[in-house]
Order: structure tokens, then C-alpha cells, then sequence
């Protein structure tokens, strides 16, 4: 059974952020940096979406949502944490309700850290998270089943 390549779709979520990651992931969707040309496709249903980028930190209010929108994602999906607070927690790391970053909710497959996150690095983090995608897509023809562990 072959692997077919596949223009990544994505969904974006913004967890708690300042929203300067949020300009540049738009930014990075628009004709300026042109993410389109790699088949890059936003959508807003998590069940058409094969990337999850979030941005901001996980918190108490929204660590169910994150989760939610990734169960709701069809396998073989990838979680790219877009901007220091979606890797780490940032600048907002001490704060009481802050747990951290995406990866205290989630598992992450492509980190793109910055402060705002440079659009050229969203576009490189997308095509690595294409990459996770097809080694999950092998994975899971190998096995022969939905949910199997990757390689």
C-alpha cells in the first residue's frame, strides 16, 4: 500500500496569546508569504484538518479545548506549537493559571519558536509537519490499522 502526498490542510487555534503569532499565521495564509503554494488550505473543521497550529499558552480554561479540537482531528494528524508561548509558556510561564505550553495538553510534533514567530518559520515548521505526516501515514499502512504506534 503506497503513501500518497497530499496538500496539508490546517486548523488554527489561539490558546491565549498576545495575538502577534495569530498576525503572522494569517500572514503567512496570505498572498504576501503565499503558504498556498505548498498546498497549504486553512480550514475551520477539525475532522478536514491534517495540522493543528496553535498558538499561546495552555491554561486552565483552555487545555479542554486543545484537546477536543486534536481528538477531533483524523489520524494521521500533526501539532505544530507556533511562537515561544505555544513551546514553552513564554513570557507568561509564572503566571498562576499558565500550565505551559502546548505539549502539557497534547503531544507536539514541530516546535517554531520566535517572539512574534516569523512567517518564513511557520512555512518551514508546515512543510516539516507535511513530513511527520507521511512517516504517520507509512506508519499506520504498515500496521494496517487506525491509532497504530509510529515508527
Amino acid at each position: 500500500m503506497g503513501c500518497e502526498k497530499k496538500s496539508p490542510w490546517v486548523i488554527h487555534y489561539d490558546g491565549s496569546s498576545c495575538n502577534g503569532c495569530d498576525i503572522e499565521v494569517l500572514a503567512t495564509l496570505c498572498p504576501g508569504f503565499d503558504a498556498e503554494r505548498f498546498g497549504v488550505i486553512n480550514t475551520g473543521n477539525p475532522k478536514h484538518a491534517d495540522i493543528l497550529l496553535v498558538t499561546g499558552s495552555v491554561n486552565e480554561q483552555n487545555e479542554a479545548v486543545v484537546r477536543q479540537i486534536y481528538e477531533q482531528m483524523l489520524e494521521p494528524k500533526a501539532v505544530v506549537a507556533c511562537g515561544a508561548c505555544a513551546c514553552t509558556g513564554g513570557v507568561f510561564a509564572d503566571c498562576y493559571n499558565v500550565k505551559g505550553g502546548v505539549d502539557k495538553a497534547i503531544p507536539v510534533d514541530v516546535y517554531a519558536p520566535g517572539c512574534a514567530v516569523r512567517p518564513e518559520t511557520l512555512i518551514d515548521a508546515v512543510v516539516a509537519g507535511t513530513e511527520v505526516l507521511e512517516r504517520k501515514a507509512r506508519g499506520l499502512a504498515a500496521c494496517g490499522k487506525e491509532g497504530a504506534p509510529w515508527a
